[in-house]
C-alpha cells in the first residue's frame, strides 16, 4: 500500500461500471445484463468490441453464452458472443497445449463463420478471424499468406484486418490481433512487429487507441530482453529516451490520451502510456495519466519493471511506487516554478 493509503484494483471492467455488473452477472449463470450492455453499445463498434472480449473472457469457463442462445435463438449479439466464446477456448487449448485444440479451432472458424453472416455490418467475426490466425505458426493456410498493403511489411491475414478496418476504422483490437500475429508466427521478428506497430500508428486518426500501439511493442521488446538476459537490465528504461520512442510517446500523450473528443481509453493502454512516460522521467505528464487511470491498474506491463518472477504482488508495488513518485513530482513543480520567480 502506498503512503496515501492508495492501493490498486484489478478488475477487467476498469471504469465501465455497466460493464462490471454484466461481468457478476454472468457468474452467476445470468445472461440479461451482458445482452443490455451489448445492446447498448450497437453502433459504438470500438466499446462493442471491447465489451465482448472481456464479456467473452469471463464467460469462457460457463455455458452461460449457450444458454442465451438456447433462449434467445433470433439476436445476433448471441450469435456473436458465441464465436467469441469458442475463440477464446481455443485460444486458451493453445496456451495449455491441449490435445483439442485444432478441433477447437475448426469449430470456432464455424462459430465466427456464422456470426459473420447473422451480422455482415459486425467487425467483431473478422477481429475474432484475427486472433485464431495467430493458432497457425507456420501460415499453413492461404488466408495467412496474403501480401501487405506496404512493401515493408511482411505476408500475413492481411483481408482480415481489412474487413474490420471497413466496419470499423482502425478497430484497436484489430491491431493488436495483428500485432501478436506477427509475434506467434514461426520465423518471425521483432523488426517485424515494430514495423507492422509504426505503419498501424502513422495513419491512425486524432483519437485512436492505435496511436498506442507502439508502446506494446517497445514494452514487448523489454521484456524479451529480460526473458534472453535472465536478469534485470539496469539500462532498460534508458530505450525509453530514444528520439524515435519519445515522438510515439508523445503521439500517443497529444493525439489520444488528451484528445478532448469522448475517445475510449482502456485501462490497459492508460497503464501502457503512464509507464512510458515515468520510464522516460516524464514524471508531471505520467501523473495525468496516472490521475485517469485511477485505481485500476494492470499488471503489464508493470511485471517486466518489477522483475522475472511473474509475481503480482511485485508488480503491484512497482506501480504503487511509479504512481507516488510522479504524483509527487507534479505537485512539486509549481512550489518550484514559484521559487525561481
Amino acid at each position: 500500500m502506498g503512503r496515501d493509503g492508495f492501493w490498486p484494483v484489478y478488475h477487467p471492467a476498469g471504469h465501465d461500471q455497466e460493464l462490471r455488473v454484466a461481468l457478476e452477472d454472468l457468474r452467476t449463470g445470468r445472461w440479461m445484463a451482458m445482452r443490455t450492455v451489448l445492446a447498448r453499445a450497437d453502433g459504438n463498434w470500438a466499446l462493442r468490441t471491447s465489451r465482448s472480449q472481456v464479456l467473452a473472457a469471463a464467460a469462457a469457463a460457463s455455458d452461460v453464452v449457450q444458454t442465451w442462445r438456447a433462449e434467445d435463438p433470433g439476436n445476433a449479439d448471441a450469435m456473436m458472443m458465441r464465436a467469441r466464446v469458442a475463440v477464446e477456448r481455443a485460444l486458451q487449448a493453445r496456451r495449455r497445449r491441449h490435445p483439442r485444440e485444432k478441433e477447437l479451432a475448426e469449430s470456432a472458424r464455424e462459430a465466427v463463420r456464422l456470426a459473420a453472416h447473422s451480422a455482415p455490418d459486425d467487425p467483431v467475426p473478422w477481429v475474432c478471424l484475427l486472433a485464431l490466425a495467430q493458432l497457425d505458426e507456420q501460415q499453413l493456410r492461404q488466408e495467412q499468406q496474403v501480401a501487405p498493403p506496404d512493401p515493408t511489411l511482411p505476408h500475413g491475414p492481411w483481408q482480415f484486418l481489412r474487413e474490420a478496418h471497413v466496419r470499423d476504422p482502425f478497430n484497436r483490437e484489430a491491431c493488436h490481433r495483428m500485432l501478436q500475429f506477427f509475434y506467434a508466427r514461426a520465423g518471425g521478428s521483432l523488426a517485424d512487429a515494430l514495423h507492422f506497430v509504426q505503419w498501424a500508428a502513422a495513419s491512425a486518426p486524432d483519437g485512436s487507441a492505435v496511436l498506442v500501439l507502439p508502446l506494446y511493442a517497445y514494452a514487448a521488446h523489454h521484456r524479451l530482453q529480460r526473458e534472453r538476459l535472465q536478469a534485470a537490465d539496469p539500462l532498460a528504461r534508458q530505450q525509453w529516451q530514444r528520439i524515435h520512442i519519445v515522438r510515439d510517446v508523445d503521439r500517443a500523450l497529444h493525439r489520444w490520451f488528451r484528445h478532448p473528443g469522448e475517445v475510449l481509453r482502456p485501462p490497459l493502454d492508460l497503464n501502457h502510456l503512464a509507464h512510458a512516460l515515468w520510464a522516460g522521467h516524464r514524471f508531471s505528464e505520467a501523473a495525468d495519466v496516472f490521475r485517469a487511470i485511477g485505481q485500476y491498474a494492470t499488471h503489464q506491463p508493470w511485471e517486466d519493471t518489477a522483475d522475472l518472477s511473474g509475481r503480482a504482488n511485485l508488480a503491484e508495488g512497482a506501480f504503487v511506487w511509479a504512481r507516488a513518485q510522479c504524483l509527487a513530482a507534479a505537485q512539486a513543480e509549481p512550489a518550484r516554478g514559484a521559487r525561481y520567480r
